[in-house]
Order: structure tokens, then C-alpha cells, then sequence
């Protein structure tokens, strides 16, 4: 390599750090997920936010307000404000995406960047505008939004462009979305708000109708994780919650099993399956052949449940597959639709500039 070659790519590295690197924000219920162009996942945070509630000034985001979460004094309110997908509370969820973009924000800056984000199919107009905002207002120069479950698909690496139907499940903290997609458009799309906070919810319902014990929402989702099954046969699973006694008021831990967590789960799991029996009732002949060939996508961090997919395999006949890493399969594709925005633009819904 002669000089001249060797000092025209040092002068492009120098330049291209001061370059714009688009971003994909899958901006979750449960969990925010930042990819940056070129690079990849550069984030994965709670979607948890720490207010002192007498400034309104943010003290934490992320991994550091989810372990305040009940653990506050009067003067600090922990908040999450993303609720089924969806914003909840504008100024907090801005400045939230503001905080988590501040830790990469170092990869761009003479130019503000692109970026594109996943929003649930049934969003209304009026919370597609709140996101569009709120990324306006966190830095971004244009801002597109795309549907998670097409979002999904691409991550999961399905030829969504090619005449061929293809199903996806993505169960991610506030609603479950089924869609069919073919031809880079989506055929049928329905969510439903049962999900993973639902399935958190049932398992504090459960313990505190059966058991007696108060536990907190994120005690309830470490159980979920730790000994979640729902394979019938499973080998036993067991560890021991913390929480406050209903009758007594006081302290008391409690074991509890991987049945404890399947019986927990019955309702919310017939819901999510009747879900999926309205979407395989509305395909043509055609597409049913497909799925029936390829099998239903599964996706999100409810995917990550033990016995999932084979359960609702059991319930419907129809394979399910789980993808390989569910948590970041809508990050990841909304992250291929950057990287190639100007060939899959198509896929997106809306989109606003500053």
C-alpha cells in the first residue's frame, strides 16, 4: 500500500467518525434495544425510569432505575413509560430515548442521525405521533416507524419480499402481535395485550390467591425466568420468592416450583392460543400451505419461555420455531431495514423529519 492510498483511508476513517450512524430503536414495554448502523446491538436496558419527584429531574434510566424500582423514598417515583407497547407518559419516554442515545451519541456528530423504530401494528395515530416526537425531540433528523412484527420477520431472516406467506408470533412485554406477511406487506396483523407483564401479573395473582404472599412485579418476572415451564413433564424446578404475608403484613419467603408457574400461566396462555387459532382460521389455502411447510416464527422475550413453542405446537399442530435469539430479533431487523433503507424503505409505515 503506497502512501497516498494509506493517508486517503486515514483521512476517511477521521471523517466518517464525524458521519451520522443511523440507529434502530426496538422501544419496548418491558426493554429498550438500540442497534447502530455498520455496528450492531450497542444496547439492551430496562425501559425504567428514576424521577426525583420534587425537581421532576431524571436521576436514572435503565439497569440503575429498575433496581430502585420499590425500593424509593417519597422523594423518588420509578416509572415505566412504555405501557402495551405503547407511550404512556411522552416527556419521561422522551427523555429516556434521550439518555440511552447520550451512551452512543459519541458515534456521530456533524450530522444528526436517522433512525427507525419498532411500534406495535395496532398503534394509533395519535402514539404514532408521540414516538415520532419524542425522537425528534431526542435528536434524530428523520424518524421512521415500522411494524415489530415485519420487523420481526426480517430478523428472523424470512424472504418477507418473495410471494410466500410467512407467520410470526412475537411475544414481547406488553402485547403479543400475530402476523402473516408476504410480498413485503403484511396480510393479517393482530396484537393483543397479553404478554410478558401479563404473564408476570398472573404469576403475582396466583401466588397471592394460593399462597398467600404479595410479591413484586419484577420478583414475579424473576420467577418466570428461573423456573418458567410449561412442559408437563419437565424435571422439577424449584426456588424461593420474597415478598410480605397477606394476612400478617411481614416478611415471609416462599418455594415454589416450575408447576407453580404453569398453573399460573393456564389463562393468559389460552389467550394468547385463541389468538393464534383466529389468525390461522383468516388464511387462504395457499398461505396455510406455507406456514403448514415453514412452521409459525416465534419471537420476543416471552419466546424465551421454557416449553413454549413445543406447548403451542401441542395445541395448534402446526410447528412452532423459536428464533435463535428472540429477545433481539426485532432490533435486529429493524436494524437490516437500516442498513439497507434505501432497498426496504418500502417496509415502513410513517415516517417525520426535523
Amino acid at each position: 500500500m503506497d502512501n497516498t492510498t494509506s493517508i486517503r483511508r486515514n483521512t476517511w476513517s477521521k471523517l466518517s467518525s464525524l458521519i451520522a450512524a443511523d440507529v434502530a430503536i426496538d422501544l419496548g414495554t418491558a426493554n429498550t434495544l438500540v442497534y447502530v448502523k455498520g455496528i450492531g446491538v450497542v444496547l439492551n436496558e430496562p425501559s425504567v425510569v428514576a424521577i426525583d419527584a420534587d425537581t421532576d429531574q431524571i436521576l436514572a434510566v435503565g439497569t440503575q432505575a429498575k433496581q430502585m424500582y420499590g425500593k424509593t423514598s417519597r422523594a423518588v417515583r420509578c416509572i415505566r413509560p412504555m405501557r402495551d407497547g405503547v407511550i404512556a407518559d411522552f416527556r419521561v419516554t422522551s427523555e429516556m430515548i434521550k439518555y440511552m442515545l447520550g451512551t452512543v451519541k459519541k458515534r456521530w456528530s456533524l450530522v444528526r442521525p436517522r433512525a427507525i423504530i419498532g411500534v406495535p401494528s395496532d398503534i394509533t395515530q395519535v402514539e404514532k405521533r408521540a414516538v415520532l416526537d419524542a425522537a425528534l425531540s431526542a435528536g434524530m433528523r428523520q424518524v421512521f416507524l415500522i411494524e415489530e412484527s415485519m420487523a420481526a420477520a426480517v430478523g428472523s431472516g424470512l424472504p418477507v419480499e418473495q410471494p410466500i406467506g410467512s407467520m410470526v408470533v412475537d411475544i414481547g412485554g406488553g402485547t403479543t402481535e400475530i402476523s402473516i406477511v408476504s410480498l413485503g406487506g403484511t396480510m393479517y396483523t393482530h396484537a393483543i395485550r397479553i404478554a410478558g407483564d401479563e404473564l408476570d401479573e398472573a404469576i403475582q395473582r396466583y401466588i397471592r390467591q394460593r399462597c398467600g404472599l404479595e410479591i413484586s412485579i419484577f420478583e414475579a418476572e424473576r420467577a418466570k425466568m428461573t423456573v418458567g415451564s410449561l412442559l408437563r413433564h419437565a424435571p422439577m424446578l424449584t426456588m424461593t420468592v420474597y415478598g410480605r404475608d397477606v394476612t400478617s403484613g411481614m416478611p415471609r419467603a416462599l418455594e415454589i416450583t416450575n408447576e407453580t408457574i404453569r398453573a399460573a400461566f393456564h389463562e393468559p396462555l389460552c389467550s394468547i392460543v385463541g389468538a393464534i387459532y383466529t389468525a390461522l382460521e383468516n388464511v387462504s389455502p395457499e398461505v396455510a400451505q406455507d406456514i403448514l411447510n415453514n412452521g409459525v416464527h416465534l419471537t420476543g422475550g416471552g419466546a424465551l419461555l421454557r416449553g413454549l413453542a413445543e406447548k403451542l405446537s401441542e395445541k395448534t399442530g402446526i410447528r412452532f420455531v423459536r428464533d435463535s435469539d428472540p429477545l433481539t430479533c426485532v432490533v435486529r431487523g429493524v436494524g437490516r431495514i437500516i442498513d439497507n433503507l434505501d432497498h426496504m424503505k418500502k417496509l415502513c409505515m410513517d415516517q417525520l423529519a426535523a
